[in-house]
């Protein structure tokens, strides 16, 4: 086998042929698709997935974290393996594209590959990570950033993990041999949806990558005193409510006053007691902070902290706040976004950079090996819903971008 002197291309019409046929698995009377991991579902469509690989002349093993692993073998004897990928697990009400395109779109790659009778010198594989949408558990083994208690895997309905890796083939107490490392995996490029309005607001065809956002959520008590609202004066309140709401727009100035490109949102409050008649005694709420610098998160932190022990002050309250999420951010490589770059030049699509804001798998991945993503556009932004919605032709230029990029990198990683 030897490499293409004519260029190559993905076949489009295939490549979104896939994509619809793979949304009928769990398909929703609204045009939605619940494909939730562990689910009859799920174990259809990775049945469907594994099908295709092994058509397209790929060998297909899962690993005891339950990710799928496509193979398509190369020329170098021992070469550390050019990878992609994503999920095909989906929210209760998801699309047709969250996760799926990257899946798909590398094995369409492969597809390309296989009809014209070549191979790179690294073996490609496409990888379907498990249970992307609510426990990472697949690329989390993969990076060796598994928790060892199975107890944090359990089931929103109760159910263990050990049955539900079981069922998909894989196997709780090896699950530290799914393990890699760069020796395996030598560089992980991730085709996505940008779930986001950015690229379409800018009429831009592709974004660059510039890394996945590290998320911090805290949960923050505050604690007044519950009276009468009728009888208790003004000044001799404790309102943990009012106290709240001057947090909510504490985090919201220093989010859009503070230099930079964060973000920071309170989407969760409960009021106690919470009746109409009587001053709120206590308020327990949730900040969510992103940023692609963990010195900048620590910076915001340390701002939000200062700010809540004011607003204690003020208003007579008190005002706890604990960490209940820490996942730092991944930057993406930048000989692989510069690759990706030259990709775009050369197939005269405009492109911006971009942080990823959402988590991904590559976020994991990228902790053990060179990573980088591609970002295609979400009509009005939508995602985790039935709307989601990317053209065809859109599909097909992201995955003509990770083929071109497979190309070149092949040729950079000795």
């Amino acid at each position: 086998m030897t490499v293409a002197t004519r260029p190559l291309i993905v076949n489009s019409d295939r490549l979104n042929r896939s994509i619809m046929e793979l949304a009928e698995v769990g398909q929703l009377p609204n045009g939605g698709v619940c494909r939730i991991a562990f689910s009859d579902e799920d174990g259809l469509a990775r049945q469907r997935v594994q099908h295709w690989m092994r058509e397209a002349g790929m060998s297909v093993r899962i690993d005891a974290a339950g990710n799928i692993i496509g193979r398509y073998a190369g020329k170098r004897d021992g070469a550390a393996a050019l990878a992609t990928g994503s999920h095909i697990d989906t929210v209760p009400v998801g699309g047709r594209y969250d996760g799926c395109l990257g899946v798909l779109a590398g094995l369409e790659v492969v597809r390309v590959l296989h009809e014209n009778n070549l191979q790179l010198n690294h073996p490609i594989e496409v990888i379907v990570f498990t249970d992307e949408e609510r426990s990472v558990i697949g690329s989390k083994a993969m990076a060796g950033e598994i928790k060892e208690e199975p107890e944090y895997y359990c089931r929103l309905d109760g159910q263990p993990i050990q049955p539900c890796l079981e069922k998909i083939g894989g196997n709780w107490s090896q699950i530290h041999t799914a393990r890699r490392d760069r020796s395996q995996i030598a560089a992980f490029v991730e085709l996505h949806v940008e779930q986001g309005g950015v690229l379409e607001h800018l009429k831009l065809p592709v974004g660059v990558v510039t890394g996945v956002v590290g998320q911090y959520r805290f949960a923050v008590d505050v604690i007044g005193r519950p009276n009468h609202a009728g009888t208790t004066p003004m000044d001799m309140r404790k309102d943990a409510l009012v106290a709240a709401a001057h947090v909510v727009l504490a985090v919201n100035k220093i989010a859009v006053e503070t230099p930079g490109n964060q973000v920071a949102t309170v989407g969760y409050l409960h009021v106690s007691p919470n009746a109409t008649n009587t001053v709120p005694g206590r308020v327990d709420l949730r900040i969510d902070l992103r940023d692609l610098s963990q010195e900048h998160l620590e910076y915001l932190v340390g701002r939000i902290q200062e700010e809540l022990a004011t607003i204690a002050a003020h208003t007579g309250t008190e005002i706890t706040m604990r960490q209940t999420l820490h996942i730092l951010p991944t930057l993406s490589a930048s000989h692989i976004m510069g690759t990706i770059e030259q990709v775009c030049e050369e197939m005269g699509l405009e492109y911006i950079h971009i942080p990823s804001r959402a988590g991904h798998d590559a976020q994991e991945i990228g902790r053990i090996t060179d990573m980088g993503m591609i970002f295609v556009p979400s009509r009005g932004g939508i995602s985790h819903s039935e709307l989601e919605y990317t053209s065809p032709e859109e599909c097909a230029q992201g995955a003509n971008v990770l083929l071109k990029t497979f190309l070149k990198l092949d040729q950079i990683y000795a």
